[in-house]
């Protein structure tokens, strides 16, 4: 397929704005991972995808970033210049099925515009606080990616420039690869950049970051979603958007083990899938369910988390669930209550009665904390203690780093398996984190069949002990058809940088590589995410 690049548009008034003293610097330094060894030469804000050009042509290295909420050191600059999309936030204009943005919106500034107009973007991420280019260039998903996928079956429409400084605009559906396998970009001094599709197999999970996307047939769109920044610089992207937004049922289940949580999600993926299936206005549709093992709940009572989220969990109680389930648009709390009120009349029917009949059958509506449409501020409330259990093991990380070893630091995997073996593979995840003595906890988007087995090491020992679990992990994620790298990409980690050729192979990187190096020769955009630096 042959694509012709255009020169960027006419810049706008406002200037780059650019910053070079240390101070000013500094807080661009690190991401959210506090990957170590920060540095830039300056930090450049463009206005249009016209300064976005001029400061790709400047010759250096150019990290672009967002909000900085990496989770691998992908927006931990080595040098040269950080390109931060922070001015180019706005809304640009609304379209039949969605809406098109500049690319450093944040996730929080947009969802009150979707709100006024009764619209909703499923695949936000746990954190809202990201941009809209950071997570289509790292393929993000969320909670909800059980129903709805990733990033990347919302994106329609995207805007790059590439490391030359020539823009392309890419529509889905409009370049397929030919073929030959591959692209054929047209510059706009004439010359042809091949791209070549990777030929290896990505996993067949529900969701997937980890290096570039490839697929016989592929819409070039897609090359660029997930490519962490790495091929081009996202400036503008088009999402789509489910309207209207649909009423919410929550709830926080405590539960006796993982084998009663797994038992439990299963029976709702399947009324779910059923529902979807059947379009039976009666059934059960739940979006999304996170998962929390013991250590997690020991994490959250020593935290007092449980007591500020106004939850109950039982002491004996060795593993939670929070579920959301979708209502007709529109269902207040009156209406649900009312319905509740039937749960117990033979043949009443309806979406919440089959979901709570599920909880009833598994014999744990009973302790289970419900949250009713409208009850936004509770329901807020458990979605923060699902993230009270990161952010308590980061905590305590920093903590040890401060007062024991600097050279601790977060030890979190972020491992998806296809979910009839995610029993097996959450007995292997902590037979590794035994073997090694590590103190562990698991999170994560059960529903998907995606944890976060995180260590928490005590000493610089233990730090070694924990990367190589991490490894060990990834590893039996890829031997039962999963990836390593669910949702966060791989960025400068080392560990998922090894995963990542594990996944692959040798080849496979080096398909990866000729990829790079037709769409950027020099590795001058972002120098050391997906490769080391130095590797041949």
């Amino acid at each position: 397929m042959r694509v012709h690049a255009r020169p960027p548009r006419v810049r706008s008034t406002a200037s780059i704005k650019r910053v070079s003293t240390p101070d000013e610097i500094e807080p661009f330094l690190s991401d959210a991972a506090h990957y170590p060894g920060g540095h830039a030469d300056e930090v450049c804000f463009p206005a249009s995808e016209a300064d976005v050009a001029e400061i790709l042509r400047d010759g250096r290295r150019v990290l672009p970033v967002g909000a900085q909420s990496s989770l691998t050191g992908g927006a931990t600059p080595q040098g040269g210049i950080v390109l931060s999309l922070a001015r180019m936030n706005r809304i640009l204009g609304w379209t039949r099925t969605g809406v098109r943005v500049e690319a450093g919106l944040l996730l929080s500034q947009l969802e009150p515009e979707l709100r006024a107009h009764d619209l909703y973007y499923p695949p936000v991420p746990t954190y809202d606080g990201a941009s809209v280019g950071g997570t289509v260039a790292t393929n993000a998903a969320g909670a909800a990616t059980f129903k709805y996928g990733t990033t990347r079956e919302w994106v329609t429409a995207i805007t790059v420039v590439l490391a030359g400084g020539d823009v392309l605009d890419l529509h889905r559906g409009e370049a397929m690869a030919g073929a030959q396998g591959g692209f054929d970009i047209v510059t706009t001094d004439g010359r042809t950049l091949r791209v070549d599709v990777p030929g290896y197999t990505m996993p067949d999970v529900r969701k997937h970051s980890a290096g570039y996307f490839a697929k016989p047939g592929m819409d070039l769109i897609d090359l660029f979603i997930g490519a962490e920044g790495t091929l081009g610089v996202i400036t503008e992207v088009e999402l789509r958007l489910v309207s209207p937004r649909p009423s919410w049922f929550a709830a926080f289940v405590p539960l006796a083990g993982d084998d009663a949580a797994l038992a439990l999600v299963a029976d709702l993926r399947a009324e779910s899938k059923r529902t979807w299936e059947t379009a039976d206005r009666c059934g059960g549709d739940v979006a999304a369910i996170e998962y929390m093992d013991a250590r997690c709940l020991e994490l959250l009572r020593e935290d007092g988390a449980f007591v500020h989220a106004g939850v109950s969990c039982p002491k004996d109680s060795a593993a939670a669930l929070v579920l959301q389930a979708e209502l007709a648009p529109g269902t207040s709390r009156d209406d649900a209550f009312r319905e509740l009120g039937r749960l117990d009349v033979r043949g009443a029917d309806a979406p919440l009665l089959r979901i709570c009949r599920i909880l009833v059958e598994h014999g744990v509506f009973a302790t289970a904390t419900p949250v009713l449409p409208g009850e936004d501020t509770r329901r807020d409330a458990l979605f923060r203690l699902r993230e009270s259990v990161p952010e308590g093991v980061n905590r305590r990380v920093r903590e040890r780093q401060r007062t024991i070893d600097p050279s601790i630091s977060k030890a979190g995997g972020d491992v998806i398996v296809p979910f009839e073996r995610l029993g097996e593979a959450l007995t292997r995840y902590r037979r590794i984190m035994q073997a090694h003595k590590l103190d562990h906890a698991i999170w994560g988007h059960i529903s998907d069949g995606n944890v976060h087995p995180n260590a928490i090491p005590a000493d610089g020992e233990q730090m070694d002990h924990a990367r190589r679990a991490l490894i060990e992990i990834g590893m039996e994620a890829i031997e039962m058809g999963g990836s390593p790298m669910s949702e966060h990409g791989v960025g400068r980690s080392p560990v998922k940088q090894q995963l990542l050729r594990r996944l692959y192979g040798n080849e496979g990187i080096a398909a990866m590589r000729r990829v790079k190096e037709a769409l950027d020769p020099d590795y001058r955009l972002a120098p050391g995410v997906l490769f080391p630096e130095h590797e041949s």
